[in-house]
């Protein structure tokens, strides 16, 4: 039976090969139903359009196939029969990974020619206990495990095992060392995302921001549900107000509010003082206030801007991902909320229209407002998260 207070936490980064548009690895992740998540990690050969199309074909008929209970020996066959094949080496290749867990507890994987993958469990790196298999001439192997809360897997392309050959090391860096590092640099607190962020980040450090093969981590962990309440605008008839404040407070978890107008509204209701912060910690970014009972105030429409910003990059190369991380002005700390803590996101937005937006030299009006609400959700769900908007 399915532990509703836990989930499976899934984040990756992909660097591609130096001069390529497009990525010889491919991650896929699929759904059987609400209990089972499937993720396939394949690295075609080559690189460039060739390896593109060899992965990505590669990791979704395996998503399909194993969510379809298709047995691995089956998977493999019809892999090998469907693959197109390279003229020049005359072998229809893709490397893959493939990690299922059922129940956010039952965990196989199953690993072809990629990194073997290993695991953290109470902050200590684990190797994991596989049994081989030869189907068509390919040795697959497997792994089984019950996984604990916090128990984290960490898989990976070649790329990771030999970055920096050629440029910072000779050799590249052997999974010895690759352990040392994810096991020096895991929390408990760090996301999925963060964990593959950091090690892909340190592989283009290696490959001197020129990498000599494209290069895919990926961390799949257990984790507590998180809930996370934001609030921004008052609603449009004001005698539902306190319907909407009262719904939002009633929600548990970390409760966010955004806006000014919003905010005086807040503590109103909280009958508690509203106390505003005149530095800017980023020119940016206006500056936060504060109410008892309320974990982060911040202005509005500006802020919430500049997290779509930072949940566009988090969804391609997560590149400002230390300008956010290590920040504390509002859309930062909005950011890590949303990003990193939250599993599950209650939006509470009012429609009401802000007559201090209405100016022409503003930029800022009601559809401005319900467009970036309307795109932040999207962004989150493609991390995702589960997300839920109502209006008011």
């Amino acid at each position: 039976m399915i532990n509703s207070r836990y989930v499976t936490e899934i984040g990756y980064l992909s660097l591609n090969h130096v001069g390529e548009e497009l990525c010889g690895d491919h991650i896929e992740v699929t759904s059987k139903d609400e209990s089972t998540k499937i993720l396939v990690l394949a690295d075609g050969l080559g690189s460039g359009v060739k390896a593109n199309i060899l992965s990505t074909l590669t990791s979704k008929m395996l998503s399909s196939m194993i969510a379809g209970d298709i047995s691995i020996k089956e998977c493999i066959r019809c892999i090998a029969n469907t693959l197109p094949v390279c003229k020049v080496r005359n072998v229809a290749y893709s490397t893959f990974t493939i990690i299922k867990i059922q129940d956010n507890k039952y965990v196989d994987i199953y690993n072809f020619d990629n990194p073997t993958p290993f695991m953290i469990r109470d902050g200590k790196v684990m190797d994991l206990s596989y049994s081989s298999t030869l189907i068509d001439d390919k040795t697959i192997y497997h792994a089984k495990i019950e996984a604990n809360l916090y128990d984290t897997f960490i898989l990976m392309s070649d790329g990771v095992k030999y970055a920096g050959v050629g440029e910072t090391l000779n050799f590249g860096w052997d999974m010895p060392q690759i352990k040392s590092f994810i096991g020096q640099l895991y929390r408990k607190e760090y996301s999925s995302k963060a964990l593959a962020t950091e090690l892909a980040t340190q592989c283009n450090r290696l490959y001197n921001s020129r990498p000599g093969d494209d290069t895919t981590v990926a961390v799949v962990r257990i984790r507590e549900r998180q809930q996370v309440n934001l609030l921004i605008g008052p609603p449009t008839n004001k005698e539902d107000d306190n319907e909407m404040l009262s719904l939002f407070f009633a929600k548990e978890g970390i409760h966010i509010v955004s806006g000014g107008t919003t905010g005086n509204l807040v503590a109103s209701y909280l009958n508690k003082p509203l106390i505003l912060q005149t530095e800017y910690l980023d020119k940016d970014v206006p500056p936060t206030a504060s109410i008892e009972g309320v974990d982060l105030v911040t202005e509005g429409v500006i802020t919430i801007n500049k997290v779509l910003e930072y949940a566009n990059n988090y969804l391609d190369s997560n590149d400002l991902y230390l300008t956010w991380f290590y920040k504390i002005d509002g859309a930062s700390q909005i950011a890590k909320y949303l990003f990193e803590q939250a599993t599950d996101i209650n939006f509470f937005v009012g429609c009401a229209i802000n007559n201090a937006h209405q100016g022409e030299d503003t930029g800022i009006n009601f559809s401005t407002k319900m467009h970036l609400i309307d795109e932040l959700a999207k962004k989150l769900k493609l991390m995702n998260k589960n997300v839920r908007v109502t209006y008011f």
